[in-house]
């Protein structure tokens, strides 16, 4: 037979007192929560000396536990020696684990045919006769079933935890941006923008100081796999300087260690082959292997690498792929790491761990087990997007698209608005933390300690290096110039480096 719940008729009564208008001092109403008064008593009073206010809080307080005791938390517990047989000989369970102090009424469901009784009943029976419950308990295996209805307890819990998620969205990275700068163990950058700007100036009127005793390993970044061109037009032109260029063919949607070991190859390669040392640029993620590949395996590699270039590297992490990863927030709802673990994994063929590595808790534990030697010379380039409305109408040559319209065929450009993007995701770090970045990483985090730095005052956004845009300014450096003008500021270094060893 259907019976109202006592809560759920005092919830009506609260509802009339608040049409009504009543007093609260006109009649005493037990609150929803605890059913008494003093420590149990569910809506403190938060306005003393407003009590309409105060009235409004105790109502909305209960009303919410009314509202999370409706959320029942059913639950099945085996017992006995052979749990296997526990259906065969059931008992009732009188200890619900949802009980907060012991008073709370928890309502526990017995076999079929018998009435529920609170756990205050439950306890009472048990205290009259302790010995032959203690004894059915200890002999008998058991299969029992709680209906628990903490009366607010689940409620308060449900949105306690809901407005955690909701803060763990808002504050995202916030704690973490920029933490390699206020970490005292990590040595100090030094500025070399001014010298780069006077060998890219040099660049630019037709002298080029690459020595042709080194081989010049780019090292791509995430998703360059699906980029036909990526790093093509530095090569091609390094190529005809008379200069040894390679690209390196790693899988980059891979994890940063599996990636460090194909580098270390590579390089072992390169120095067996042409009897020289090599300098690395990696761009994006490339940076991130390179500096791996380096760190986990520099006793083999120091006799064979001149220095490292790191272009727009998350070498601190990335707040896209935290935000992105972060467990306990409102994206779990949609269960977004899982679609873009299914994004990486099935469309792009690659590693969800490729994405992991970038986070800042995954570079904070790698730095702290695998820093970089102090000795190996490094340069690191960082830039900014820009935001302007221009930006919207650039368009990116990304790959060709080959089409036999003649008797040879014929290249046609295809183009992404990857400017416009950049820009778009600039202007959300810009707002949401107030950092300036590239689009994917900002300026702080791609500052790599006792790195030489370079920051340009161009507007340059994270895809710039590696795709040119079509509608460039002749008069400015392109993409090739600016890595020609990198590895030379790191020979420099590198030749400081020495003169200060010898």
């Amino acid at each position: 037979m259907f019976r109202f719940d006592p809560t759920f008729l005092k919830l009506q009564k609260l509802i009339r007192m608040g049409e009504a208008g009543q007093a609260r001092d006109a009649e005493s109403i037990t609150p929803l929560v605890g059913g008494g008064t003093g420590d149990n008593e569910a809506a403190p009073r938060l306005f003393n000396s407003l009590p309409a206010l105060n009235e409004a809080a105790s109502y909305i307080t209960q009303a919410t536990s009314y509202l999370g005791s409706c959320f029942s938390d059913y639950s099945v517990e085996y017992g006995g020696q052979d749990s296997c047989n526990s259906l065969s000989h059931p008992h009732e369970l009188i200890r619900s684990t949802s009980e907060v102090d012991g008073r709370s009424p928890v309502s526990v469901c017995r076999l079929p045919g018998e009435r529920c009784s609170t756990s205050s009943e439950a306890s009472t029976s048990a205290a009259n006769s302790p010995s032959k419950e203690s004894t059915e308990t200890l002999s008998q295996p058991s299969n029992a079933i709680v209906a628990s209805h903490p009366l607010g307890f689940n409620g308060i819990s449900m949105f306690q935890g809901l407005i955690e998620r909701a803060r763990r969205t808002v504050r995202g990275s916030a704690d973490d941006i920029g933490w390699l700068q206020r970490d005292p163990e990590m040595p100090p950058v030094e500025d070399g923008t001014d010298r780069f700007n006077q060998i890219l100036d040099e660049i630019g009127h037709g002298v080029h100081r690459l020595p042709n005793t080194l081989v010049y390993l780019l090292v791509p970044g995430l998703f360059s796999n699906h980029g036909p061109l990526y790093f093509v037009d530095t090569k091609t032109k390094f190529s005809k300087m008379g200069l040894a260029c390679h690209i390196a063919k790693i899988h980059s949607e891979s994890s940063v260690e599996k990636n460090a070991r194909e580098i270390k190859e590579y390089i072992e390669e390169l120095c067996w082959g042409s009897n020289k040392r090599v300098l690395l640029l990696g761009h994006s993620k490339g940076g991130i292997d390179a500096a791996a590949a380096l760190s986990l395996y520099w006793p083999d590699l120091k006799d064979k690498v001149a220095g490292l270039v790191l272009a727009q590297s998350p070498y601190g992490g990335s707040p896209i792929a935290t935000d992105i990863l972060r467990e306990g927030q409102l994206g779990d709802y949609v269960n977004l790491r899982r679609l873009m673990e299914i994004m990486i994994s099935k469309v792009i063929k690659g590693d969800i761990q490729a994405l992991e590595d970038l986070t800042y808790e995954r570079r904070k534990e790698f730095l702290k087990k695998h820093p970089l030697p102090r000795e190996l010379p490094m340069v690191s380039f960082r830039t900014e997007a820009s935001i302007s409305p221009a930006v919207l109408a650039t368009l990116s040559h990304v790959a060709h698209a080959e089409f036999p319209l003649t008797n040879q065929a014929t290249k046609l450009p295809v183009v992404m608005p990857l400017g416009a993007a950049m820009a778009a995701c600039a202007q959300l770090l810009q707002v949401r933390y107030g950092e300036k970045s590239d689009g994917l990483v900002t300026c702080c985090d791609a500052e790599v300690p006792g790195s030489v730095v370079v920051r340009p005052k161009r507007k340059l956004d994270h895809a710039w290096m590696v795709y040119s845009a079509l509608n460039e300014v002749a008069s400015e450096a392109d993409a090739a110039q600016v890595c020609e003008a990198l590895l030379t500021l790191l020979v420099q270094v590198e030749e400081e480096k020495q003169r200060k060893l010898d």
